[in-house]
């Protein structure tokens, strides 16, 4: 399993976020930690380093020269991973890695051999109320719009088979919109209930408008490309 962290000016959260990645995996899994820097200005990849320096070798730095978005950092993260297993979380803290095995066993143990996408949800948000807010219009219209059967679409902390996302179209802030795509490629999403804690370290990057207006304008975008999706077409190789 690879677990992807996209971090920007993050470099308060990185040891403490490490640690709590290698208690939760080490000895279970084979796995690796990517850390994305997607342009810090800080000290987050040298954060970075110095906690692959404390006893996690499993940890690797890729870095964005310039600041691209928390989905291109996904993205990135994605397309370097070496295991075909995809675990996303949040770089602030607020996710608890101790949920990643609860989402790995619902994805590996799934009865339907379409499930390629399992969802944290938050059921309890440890956020401001204008946060809390945003999020619940923002998965309401997201829901009533697009159908997707998922409580809570803004989750960073996601299990994901690698190949599926390979073959999706890519745009700024489709990881707002990953359970839809997943439904647009033919494949079957579940939610499972995880942690949420208050963020203890650094600043948050989003607010009203690039959480809520931002994410309504892209629906119809992703609204599209439902439409417009090919019909999945069955390939046999003539032996």
């Amino acid at each position: 399993m690879s677990v992807v962290i996209p971090v920007c000016n993050e470099q308060d959260n990185v040891l403490p976020l490490a640690r709590e990645i290698h208690a939760a995996l080490e000895g279970r899994y084979r796995y690796e930690t990517i850390f994305v820097d997607d342009g810090s200005t800080d000290g987050t990849a040298e954060a970075v380093r110095a906690a692959r320096r404390a006893g996690m070798p499993e940890i690797r730095l890729i870095r964005h020269s310039v600041r691209s978005g928390q989905s291109a950092a996904v993205a990135t993260g994605v397309r370097e991973a070496r295991a075909p297993w995809i675990a996303t979380l949040d770089g602030d803290g607020q996710n608890d890695p101790g949920d990643i095995p609860n989402l790995l066993d619902a994805a590996r143990t799934a009865a339907s051999p379409r499930l390629r996408l399992v969802m944290g949800n938050r059921t309890t948000r440890r956020d401001t109320w204008l946060r809390r807010l945003s999020s619940r219009v923002a998965n309401g219209v997201r829901g009533w719009m697009l159908k997707d059967g998922t409580p809570d679409t803004g989750c960073g902390i996601k299990v994901f088979d690698r190949a599926v996302f390979m073959d999706m179209p890519r745009f700024n802030h489709m990881h707002r919109f990953m359970p839809a795509l997943y439904q647009r490629e033919g494949y079957e999403v579940v939610s499972v209930p995880v942690n949420h804690r208050e963020r203890t370290r650094g600043k948050s990057k989003y607010g009203l408008h690039n959480r809520l207006w931002v994410g309504i304008v892209d629906l119809f975008g992703v609204m599209w490309l439902i439409r417009r999706a090919s019909p999945r077409i069955r390939i046999d190789e003539d032996a």
